[in-house]
């Protein structure tokens, strides 16, 4: 480590102005053709942005290749034209599915319409013209504990929304070039005349690995956005009637097996439709009525380390997409997943003076309530407030009602951003009313950070009661409290360097039963973590992590749980007592690559001791997640995932515990608009007959407290393989043609793909079209 220490440099970017750039925009009275040329005559008369700058990984350097932005605006519009030089490697472009540009180099506008410096639209592109949309919001830089993640970015991005825009690129002797198109309809922005925008762009270049920005922006900064440019003196922007109205008939066919063989159920096409109108500029209501989601694409199966832990999924449904960002909150108190098949929903999100404001309101099926009779219906609200810089004030509730019982939640929170420290705090209680018995239980989180480009930390404490419940929002593990502080220390090195930045962290966390917390004992759960990032030269990054973990029995966990002990006069059932304490050492390594011309893969591997959750019993454990990507043509993409998670007993080096999880996904692009996509996923999952391994070696028993009855937990195998395909027409995100099948498969012996029986199919087909008004 001295070693590596010694040849990074540490001294500050010089000769180097991170001040934020200001810019006069023309309007003009004209119309073009979006083809990606730029050689209509208004684009001499454009502003022009230059000057970028090295953000990543090493900052306050001038960008090593050049990048030049046109930018004007029409009553209707505004327009982007950008020229990437390259002198230094071939341009790297795929065409690619809708936000999957990420293995090619982009663009990305970012457009703050309300100058108010805290979340700002991302309109990205690839060279051939291809997009990625979403949203841009400061975020604090960290290191995971698992030692991979820090980035050095003071921002994440969402990339759920899909806004209308129009695009075309195309590849040059020195580069590629880009013209954009983003109507003033498409996105919300002030009610003001004239009015100012933030801007920022940023240039992806994957052959070094290297991200440029245009107003310079330093890992020091703790708000990424206040560093924006400005567009200056917008004036007279015309969106006419917003008004999106879009239709939609789906139809399938599912199957099963039966008595007779294989049964098919045709349903009757199914309407529905979605409607967005734009009341004001910044303000939007949709509606949706019998919405379908069956172009999304099935959730990837994931590991779960911890089973007190809920396994978190991200929103993909495009009604609520839109908008989304505006109901977040630091704890996720609205997760519009929780509506799993609305018959009908109302939203209103937008902007009113400087108060964020959304509200949704939906109604469930039925077979989605606990009586199985009654609609539950769902209110939620979020309202936030701007105070000076980039601080917020808000508060958030929700409301679900299923017949006699309803969960209330209500909180308050706020983000201050005091020079180069950021503090987030939650504070809220739910009430509960269920089976006639009503509960109340409080919420609470304290979040400090220091942005800083070589040392920052960030720090935290959070409870949430073993009562709480958040029927309308998600909730990783109710009734703990936690601590955790993570200080962090980068270097840099001179340019040119083979290893370009080095990050160390250490992480401590702990992590207490609530009301042990305020008994002021000892944590359940401990942890301290050393962790090692280094970025190499050409986009190569590895980390290397130390972790030394204790945990607790977690009683809650086992008190099904009981022995089979057998003595001279017979067997005996006695409570299973665990041991108090297991005590883990572990190894993480995390290696990714660059992103080649037509490759990039990542590994991470985790062995050493850790808890067998199984038998709460110490375990030799193996982790493996391996991703590789191969794009052998413009138009062909695959992508193969591998998780692979084997717990292993030291005592006679048995499997207690091993799954593991191929996935491959192939996808044929014919066009922007037209592509085909094959999904294969295994799951193998095993389970060995379980003992009490830290102790006795005894059989256990789990216990069925309605028929007092014990049961041996024998072994269990379940090997699941799913296949999915789609043909996707999709020319703008609302018009779409879909046409899919899907079946799942199951075996008695894993991998072995010759005794395959379905489980259960089905085919789909989805047309609807956006008629923009």
């Amino acid at each position: 480590m001295l070693f590596v220490l010694a040849t990074l440099a540490v001294a500050p970017p010089t000769g180097f102005d991170p001040e934020p750039l200001n810019v006069q925009v023309p309007r003009l009275e004209a119309e073009i053709t979006v083809d990606g040329a730029l050689d209509e005559p208004v684009w001499r008369e454009a502003a022009t942005l230059t000057g970028f700058s090295q953000y990543l990984p090493v900052d306050g350097r001038p960008a090593q290749d050049s990048t030049t932005v046109l930018v004007w605006y029409s009553p209707t519009a505004i327009h982007f034209g950008i020229r990437a030089y390259e002198g230094h490697a071939d341009v790297q472009a795929t065409l690619a599915d809708r936000d999957k540009i990420d293995s090619d180099d982009f663009i990305q506008v970012l457009l703050d319409t309300f100058d108010d410096q805290r979340q700002a639209f991302l309109f990205g592109v690839n060279p051939f013209g291809v997009q990625a949309d979403g949203i841009l919001r400061d975020a604090a830089r960290r290191a995971t504990s698992f030692g991979h993640g820090n980035t050095g970015r003071s921002y994440s991005i969402d990339y759920s929304p899909d806004f209308v825009f129009y695009s075309k690129g195309q590849i040059t002797p020195d580069g590629y070039q880009i013209e954009i198109r983003i109507p003033f309809k498409s996105f919300r922005f002030q009610a003001a005349d004239p009015q100012n925008w933030g801007i920022n762009v940023i240039r992806r270049v994957q052959h070094s690995g290297y991200e440029d920005t245009w107003s310079p922006v330093l890992q020091a900064d703790a708000s990424f956005l206040a560093k924006s440019g400005t567009l200056q003196g917008l004036t007279n922007l015309s969106r006419g009637l917003v008004l999106d109205i879009t239709p939609e008939v789906t139809s399938n066919v599912s199957g099963a097996p039966s008595v007779t063989g294989w049964d098919y159920d045709a349903n009757e096409p199914e309407f529905g439709g979605n409607l967005r109108w734009g009341i004001t500029n910044n303000l939007f209501l949709n509606g949706t009525v019998n919405p379908d989601f069956s172009q999304v694409e099935a959730d990837v199966a994931q590991l779960q380390f911890d089973p007190r832990q809920a396994v978190f999924f991200p929103e993909k449904r495009p009604f609520f997409l839109d908008g989304i960002e505006q109901f977040a909150t630091p704890n996720q108190l609205i997760y519009t997943r929780r509506l799993v098949n609305p018959e009908g929903a109302v939203k209103l999100t937008g902007k009113v003076s400087n108060t964020n404001l959304a509200v949704l309101s939906g109604v469930d099926h039925e077979s989605m309530s606990v009586t199985g009779i009654d609609n539950p219906i769902y209110n939620l609200l979020r309202v936030r407030r701007d105070i000076g810089g980039q601080s917020t004030l808000g508060g958030a509730y929700t409301d679900k009602v299923d017949g006699n019982n309803y969960n209330r939640v209500a909180a308050g929170d706020g983000r201050l951003v005091l020079g180069s420290y950021n503090v987030v705090f939650q504070g809220g209680a739910s009430v509960t009313r269920s089976a006639g018995e009503t509960v109340s239980a409080p919420l609470w989180l304290l979040n400090v950070s220091r942005a800083g480009r070589r040392f920052g930390f960030n720090s935290s404490v959070s409870g949430i009661h073993q009562d709480f419940r958040a029927a309308s929002g998600f909730i990783r593990r109710a009734g703990v409290a936690r601590a955790n502080f993570s200080p962090r220390y980068s270097v840099f090195g001179q340019e040119g360097a083979t290893i370009e930045s080095w990050t160390g962290s250490v992480t401590l966390d702990g992590t207490w039963n609530y009301d042990r917390f305020f008994d002021a004992k000892a944590p359940n759960d401990s942890k301290l973590h050393l962790n090692s990032l280094f970025t190499f030269r050409g986009g190569w990054r590895a980390t290397v992590a130390l972790l030394i973990e204790s945990f607790k029995y977690p009683t809650e966990l086992y008190t099904d749980y009981f022995i089979e002990h057998s003595t001279p006069s017979g067997i005996d059932t006695i409570p299973y007592t665990g041991t108090n304490r297991l005590n883990n050492l572990d190894l993480v390594l995390n290696m990714s690559t660059p992103q080649f011309q037509k490759f990039s893969g990542s590994l991470m591997v985790i062995v050493g001791r850790d808890e067998n959750f199984f038998e709460w019993a110490p375990a030799n454990i193996a982790i493996v997640t391996a991703n590789a990507n191969w794009r052998p043509t413009e138009q062909l993409r695959m992508n193969f995932l591998y998780n692979h998670q084997q717990y292993i007993r030291p005592s006679d080096w048995s499997n207690v515990g091993l799954r593991r999880i191929p996935r491959v996904k192939l996808e044929y692009q014919l066009s922007r608009a037209i592509f085909v996509r094959f999904v294969g996923q295994y799951d193998a999952n095993f389970r060995d007959d379980l003992r009490d391994n830290s102790r006795t070696e005894d059989p256990i028993l789990i216990h069925d407290p309605g028929t007092n009855t014990f049961t041996r937990a024998v072994a269990a195998t379940r090997n699941d393989f799913r296949v999915d395909w789609l043909f996707s027409y999709r020319p703008n995100p609302g018009t779409v043609f879909f046409v899919g099948y899907g079946s799942s498969l199951s075996e008695s012996q894993s991998f072995r793909f010759n005794d395959l029986e379905r489980v259960d199919d089905g085919f789909f087909v989805k047309f609807s079209y956006l008629w923009r008004m």
